[in-house]
């Protein structure tokens, strides 16, 4: 009888979290749409300017008309290789960082103040620096999304090392694991959600560094397109590659989050 009533809350439970998704899914559809047509009613009415600020139906018709020569997505494939690299390098080598300075106490004293600094100075001044050093190409541009996300997640990841439950570890120093097989079977699990919500910032981040990047150098990607458009009063241009960014740094965050579901699923 108990097994029966604890099965019968489990499934009231699992209907009441589907029924606040689909709540929660209504309203964010109703609030896209709403905003898209508010600004569509307000383009034609002239409540905006119309030549500043488009309108969703003129954004529509250059994207049409841009992927239909081959020229958008062209310049959306540059953008997306740069910044998932670069997301990727920054926080892999966020992760490498964090890791190495758990596993020396010292080590992470003596560089506690340098990433304080680092992290306080702001990565897009350093773009010209990067440019000039590593050339006017997709190198520099890549490492312009890597070094704006890298600081940021080591202190994050190592903050969370240094958060675990300190019992854990004692656990297994009475079993004589070595730091190692702490960090393995203690320290790396406790820390994954940690790890993924440094992955949801990242994905901002390293879109605006790849951006950033092709507005100073770059001849293509849809950062070059959004300084192309304002060079030329294009601003139907400048607005499509905007929702554009927003649509895959979107994407991006969805699968982040698929990755989560997946990651907590199989290491409880």
């Amino acid at each position: 009888m108990t097994h029966d009533n604890d099965q019968h809350l489990h499934e009231k439970y699992k209907k009441t979290l589907k029924r606040e998704k689909r709540f929660v899914f209504s309203w964010q559809i109703i609030i896209l749409i709403s905003f898209f047509g508010l600004w569509e009613l307000a383009s034609r009415m002239y409540w905006i300017d119309p030549l500043i600020f488009s309108s969703p139906s003129e954004v529509y018709t250059v994207l049409v008309e841009n992927f239909s020569d081959g020229s958008m997505l062209a310049h959306t494939q540059v953008t997306l290789f740069e910044t998932v690299l670069g997301f990727l390098i920054g926080t892999i080598l966020g992760i490498i960082m964090a890791t190495i300075l758990w596993s020396s106490e010292r080590f992470s004293k003596i560089m506690d103040p340098y990433l304080v600094i680092m992290n306080a100075m702001p990565k897009v001044a350093l773009g010209p620096i990067i440019i000039v050093a590593m050339g006017p190409g997709y190198l520099s541009i890549i490492t312009m999304g890597a070094i704006i996300s890298v600081v940021i997640t080591t202190l994050v990841v190592y903050s969370a090392f240094r958060e675990v439950d300190p019992n854990y570890v004692k656990v297994l120093k009475s079993f004589k694991a070595t730091r190692g097989q702490i960090f393995k079977e203690a320290i790396f699990p406790a820390t994954i959600p940690a790890m993924i919500s440094t992955l949801k910032v990242n994905v901002g981040l390293s879109w605006v560094g790849v951006v950033v990047g092709e507005f100073l150098v770059s001849n293509e990607g849809l950062g070059y397109l959004i300084v192309y458009g304002f060079q030329v009063f294009d601003f139907s241009l400048v607005m499509s590659s905007l929702i554009l960014i927003a649509i895959f740094a979107a994407l991006m965050y969805k699968i982040v989050e698929r990755i989560e579901v997946f990651l907590i699923r199989h290491t409880r």
